[in-house]
């Protein structure tokens, strides 16, 4: 803490107390600012455990301005649930006019401050200031991370109440500020789920005909009862980016009952949602979809829901358990894949069984396994009973059926470009079995897809989009989509949009990625990518100046936890899986590698090209 770590500066009377209750420990931020003299910046608090709770402390009496601000601050940062304790900073009239549920600014450090001007002889009961700092990212009212940058100033004005004489803030920024770190501490990330939702008559049904979920991620507040919080987010609807895209199983307008403060599962791990009367006469399907939104948002906050119960008013709507819930929708991380696959060093496909320690490679059944056109890149449908190839100059695109004995056929797809780097990019299949490319050709540069992975491709369409694509990856939710683009200036970033299908227009479907935009603000150079969740990525990449990392994005920029991945040299192309109990591998200058959860990187085999089905 601030105070801690300056030894000889005297605390201050706005501090924590601290508690041991049942084993947590509660303390209060403690960033530390004078009382007298030049008003300096707010440290952000350092990362603490999980357990720790942050209670702020109420104004002293006659406290003066700079401490009236210090507590403010720190009280933000706080685990009070409606920031009562802040507002008692505040005037009368700010208190009824502050909204802290509007935004979230989060800065590389704490605030800073840049005194304003003091109270004069003719106004000495007022006093100005200036918050500052370098935006990180911003959180809305839907709860919803973006990365940010730029300067971060805002006005904060103070007066004195001429009955008590105490300093209070009249004059105060919308929303919440705080530094990244007291963000980190404060806030978790949840996948909030909805349902794929397109023109298109299958485009949202998974592989088995079901609805295919799609993750929406929001922040909550991870020790103000996040679990009621993402129910509430999850009730409200998705977040704009991906609103145009989905849909929910919710009736408009549903909500908690009224009365419903906190929701608690009960000792047999269910737990009881009681809706008011917009979901009344919901049909049997359509509540199973409820529920399982419900099941598949709050397992992935929390291993103590195995059943969700829907009631409204005393009518009890469905009762549906997490064995149930996969039958009612598909997810993408829940998809177990066959195989790892890979090109082997006779530049023909070949598989491992995913996530066996297995280092014996088998050629695909078929004719890309028996070396009937060599290959440089291969992707496998996510049914694992198709697979396409591009060829070793780059230039020619086969896609043929992993059943021995099949044939290779004519190639589906070409490319111009003058260069191996300018033509075909690794193919990447989506969810309803179409396939992607990109065509590097700098004189017609393109994102394809080939419906059913044959016929003539069609030119998907990328409004407002800024410089060429060079790799595409579809999520398995078949809605989001992954695009690494080279602008003007040579640098290499990665872009996340949803895919918008039209159904036809004349012979072919009208496909659009929309609502791009920065995965990974931080990085100048991102050299490969692969999803690795419904709703994370991993990227190989470099920092301005820096060397090159492995490291896990969200989709909405932020870098969610566990850690970035061991370090590994020379990595050339990198593949996840959607389901996170399935290792990493990589093609470095080792060969292909892999990296079991909890140790270090493993060499496999020789070859390149390593993908999971997708």
């Amino acid at each position: 803490m601030a105070a801690d770590r300056e030894g000889g500066r005297r605390r201050m009377p706005v501090r924590a107390v601290a508690f041991a209750v049942g084993g947590a420990v509660l303390l209060a931020g403690c960033a530390s600012m004078p009382d007298s003299g030049d008003l300096r910046g707010v440290e952000s608090t350092p990362r603490q455990d999980t357990q720790v709770r942050v209670f702020a402390m109420p104004p002293a009496e006659n406290a003066p301005p700079s401490e009236i601000v210090q507590g403010f601050l720190e009280a933000l940062t706080s685990d009070d649930p409606h920031f009562e304790t802040a507002r008692e900073y505040l005037t009368d009239k700010a208190r009824k006019t502050w909204r802290p549920e509007l935004s979230t600014t989060v800065l590389a450090d704490g605030p800073g401050t840049e005194p304003g001007r003091v109270g004069d002889r003719e106004d000495a009961d007022a006093y100005s200031l200036t918050l500052t700092g370098t935006r990180v990212a911003t959180v809305d009212a839907q709860q919803s991370y973006a990365p940010a940058d730029g300067e971060y100033r805002a006005p904060v004005h103070l007066t004195r109440d001429t009955k008590t004489g105490q300093w209070r803030i009249d004059t105060v920024p919308q929303g919440v500020v705080m530094g990244k770190s007291d963000f980190q501490r404060n806030y978790t990330s949840v996948d909030k789920y909805y349902f794929a939702s397109n023109d298109t008559p299958d485009a949202a049904d998974g592989a088995g005909g079901q609805p295919m979920a799609v993750a929406d991620p929001v922040y909550v507040r991870k020790r103000v009862d996040p679990l009621t919080q993402a129910v509430r987010s999850l009730l409200s609807g998705p977040t704009r980016p991906l609103r145009p895209a989905v849909r929910t199983s919710f009736p408009a307008g549903t909500a908690l009952a009224k009365g419903v403060s906190s929701l608690t599962p009960d000792d047999r791990n269910r737990l009881t949602v009681e809706l008011n009367g917009r979901a009344a006469r919901t049909g049997p399907d359509t509540c199973d979809e409820m529920a399982a939104q419900l099941l598949f948002t709050l397992r992935n906050l929390t291993p103590a829901v195995d059943e969700v119960d829907l009631r409204s008013g005393d009518t009890r709507l469905c009762s549906l358990t997490e064995d149930r819930a996969a039958a009612v929708a598909a997810r993408g991380s829940a998809q177990h894949p066959d195989y790892l696959y890979f090109v082997d060093g006779e530049e023909r496909v070949v598989r491992l069984p995913a996530g066996s320690s297995a280092t014996r490679a088998d050629p695909v059944p078929g004719a890309l396994g028996s070396g009937a056109a060599k290959l440089r890149s291969v992707a496998v449908s996510r049914d694992e009973h198709r697979a396409a190839g591009v060829g070793l100059d780059g230039g020619s695109l086969y896609v043929a059926s992993l059943v021995s004995g099949a044939s290779l056929g004519e190639r589906v797809l070409t490319s111009g470009g003058p260069t191996e780097g300018e033509r075909l990019s690794t193919p990447s299949w989506d969810a309803q079995g179409d396939l992607w490319v990109v065509d590097r050709d700098p004189a017609a540069p393109r994102l394809l897809m080939l419906e059913d992975g044959a016929g003539r491709p069609v030119t998907v369409r990328t409004p407002g989009l800024e410089g060429r694509v060079q790799d595409v990856r579809v999520a398995a939710d078949g809605v989001r989509i992954a695009l690494v683009v080279r602008d003007a200036d040579g640098q290499r970033s990665l872009l996340i949009g949803r895919i918008e299908r039209a159904g036809k227009a004349g012979d072919e479907p009208a496909v659009t990625v929309r609502g791009l935009r920065s995965a990974t603000p931080g990085l100048e150079e991102v050299t490969a990518m692969s999803w690795a969740g419904d709703s994370r990525l991993v990227v190989v990449g470099r920092e301005h100046g820096g060397v090159q990392q492995i490291q896990y994005v969200q989709v909405d920029g932020s870098t969610p936890e566990p850690q970035a991945p061991a370090a590994l040299t020379g990595v050339q192309e990198i593949a996840a899986s959607e389901d996170e109990r399935l290792p990493l591998v990589a093609y470095s200058e080792d060969g292909i590698v892999r990296l079991p959860s909890g140790t270090q990187w493993q060499k496999v085999t020789d070859g390149t090209a390593p993908v999971y089905p997708g």
